[in-house]
């Protein structure tokens, strides 16, 4: 059975950091894009931030831009998103998403993940 299952959510003041973390199991993920989405209450779930399955290509949401860090550790099968000066707005549940199809580096669409974790929450304080 793959399992996705995030970690690392809480309550942080404005300004501060926090380091999610996705661990998988039941399958490799080392050749397989994955990334990190996020639902506010009452609104949709938006991307956040995409890495390609070598690790070589990021891609982030404006919001995030110059903030949030993605990467990955294949041997340990888990990514990571390391955010900072976090703000009010980040408040939201953050999921973490993998990608079946491996060796793919380009664009991939929310209906097109495979597997999904049951988010953590993150609330960010004023």
């Amino acid at each position: 059975q793959v399992q996705l299952v995030e970690s690392g959510g809480g309550l942080v003041q404005a300004g501060g950091s926090l380091r999610l973390s996705c661990a998988a199991s039941g399958r490799t993920f080392s050749k397989n894009t994955m990334a990190w989405f996020r639902q506010a209450p009452g609104k949709e779930r938006d991307f956040v931030a995409r890495i390609t399955w070598s690790g070589g290509s990021t891609y982030y949401a404006d919001s995030v831009k110059g903030r949030f860090t993605i990467s990955r550790d294949n041997a340990k099968n888990t990514v990571y998103l390391q955010m900072n000066s976090l703000k009010p707005e980040d408040t939201a549940v953050y999921f973490c998403a993998a990608y079946a199809r491996s060796y793919y580096s380009g664009i991939v669409n929310y209906s097109d993940y495979d597997y999904w974790g049951q988010g953590t929450q993150v609330t960010v304080s004023s």
